[in-house]
């Protein structure tokens, strides 16, 4: 019962930590020490401990002996290589998803695709950050392949990171991510699994070409 516990309170704070961290309040490079986030969150240093070596297999962490626990600097090599990961691993999710998708599965596909619409005309890009990967992994959900989503899972969460730097300066981004979806959504409805198959593929390379781009310009990120 107490590893039960201990695990389910890890699991809320390591959702709150990354949390923080995908909306800045924890930017690259700050210190995540054990004993204050034990002493905020009124909880033992156990779950923190495991919180954050979760956090740090997921990329948003880097624990050394030294230093303890730090947010991961953000990196355009790792943006470039966690979108070239999206663009084989997930085409492969879809083409093994897609055949088995029900009408139930739409339904609830539609609603993300609702719920991402009224985030975009709220400019809420925290929203949509968690939408589209509900999206994505909900296409995914028939495939069969539970470590191979498990790996996109983490990959996305990863990119999200990224993803909202460019978003929170240039929202027109999420227009064409929302026709995107809906067209991706509509190839694998209508049984054109291998159109929307290349359909992906091309828009997860767009939005990693795009955010590298970006980035650079920006002078963020080192190259």
């Amino acid at each position: 019962m107490t590893t039960l516990k201990h695990r389910t309170v890890s699991a809320a704070l390591l959702e709150e930590i990354r949390r923080r961290v995908l909306d800045g309040r924890y930017p690259a490079g700050s210190q995540l020490r054990q004993d204050m986030l034990a002493e905020e969150f009124g909880v033992s240093r156990i779950p923190v401990r495991e919180a954050l070596f979760q956090l740090e297999a997921e990329g948003f962490v880097r624990i050394s002996p030294h230093k303890g626990a730090t947010v991961a600097a953000l990196s355009i090599a790792e943006l470039e290589e966690a979108f070239e990961l999206r663009a084989l691993l997930e085409p492969r999710l879809l083409r093994h998803s897609a055949p088995q998708l029900t009408e139930a599965d739409y339904a609830g596909i539609e609603t993300v695709l609702a719920d991402y619409s009224r985030a975009l005309d709220a400019r809420d890009t925290a929203r949509w950050g968690e939408l589209n990967t509900v999206l994505h992994l909900a296409l995914y959900a028939k495939s069969g392949k539970p470590r191979t989503a498990a790996l996109v899972a983490s990959l996305l969460q990863e990119c999200d990171r990224y993803t909202r730097l460019q978003l929170s300066t240039e929202p027109a981004g999420l227009q064409r991510a929302d026709a995107e979806h809906r067209e991706l959504v509509r190839l694998c409805r209508a049984g054109q699994w291998r159109e929307a198959g290349l359909l992906l593929k091309a828009h997860v390379e767009h939005v990693g070409r795009a955010l590298a781009v970006f980035l650079r310009q920006q002078g963020r990120l080192p190259g």
